[in-house]
């Protein structure tokens, strides 16, 4: 079965090696290539909707997984943008071009390796887009090019936008306030 969008109703026959899928799928559950919930791509609340729904119509808040359980969507998500933050506040102001290459390479390898296949593949369409090409010549041009992807992603989830100008505070040198200190 290929692999639906976000919310996706979908029926599957029942077999002894397989579970019934929900005809009405949670909000936020992405169907993987075999058609079942995709952990990787889906977050744990959206799971645990989906199996309370196939168990019972008890409605409950979900447990919180244990800290030692595979990342789901919101998880992979928070480290995967700190990291690539952290990478932008640490890039030198004047990079080599084989630095500035290696950097791009890098950003689009990020894009095919990424876990979820949905953001991996959303995100390898941003890239593609002229305007959205890295901007790697300098700390200060791919921080702002970091920011402008995060954003990206923020508005497609319905998230607040972050100002950008305000990158480097956020991500190298801590806020303003001292709070960081």
């Amino acid at each position: 079965m290929a692999p639906g969008p976000v919310g996706q109703s979908t029926e599957q026959k029942d077999d002894a090696q397989t579970e019934a899928v929900p005809k009405k799928l949670a909000k936020g559950v992405v169907l993987g290539p075999d058609g079942k919930p995709c952990r990787t791509c889906t977050d744990i609340s959206s799971l645990f909707a989906v199996s309370k729904s196939a168990t019972s119509s008890k409605s409950t808040l979900p447990p919180k997984p244990p800290a030692d359980c595979p990342p789901d969507i919101v998880a992979l998500g928070r480290s995967s943008w700190t990291l690539l933050h952290s990478i932008t506040a640490t890039y030198p102001t004047a990079p080599s071009p084989e630095l500035q290459s290696e950097t791009k390479t890098f950003i689009h390898t990020f894009s095919k390796l990424y876990p979820c296949w949905h953001c991996a593949s959303d995100f390898q369409m941003w890239l593609k887009e002229d305007r959205n090409t890295p901007r790697v010549s300098s700390r200060a041009e791919f921080g702002q090019w970091m920011c402008e992807a995060h954003n990206a992603v923020n508005v497609k989830l319905g998230k607040k936008e972050f100002d950008c100008n305000r990158w480097e505070e956020r991500w190298k040198t801590g806020w303003k306030d001292g709070r960081c200190d």
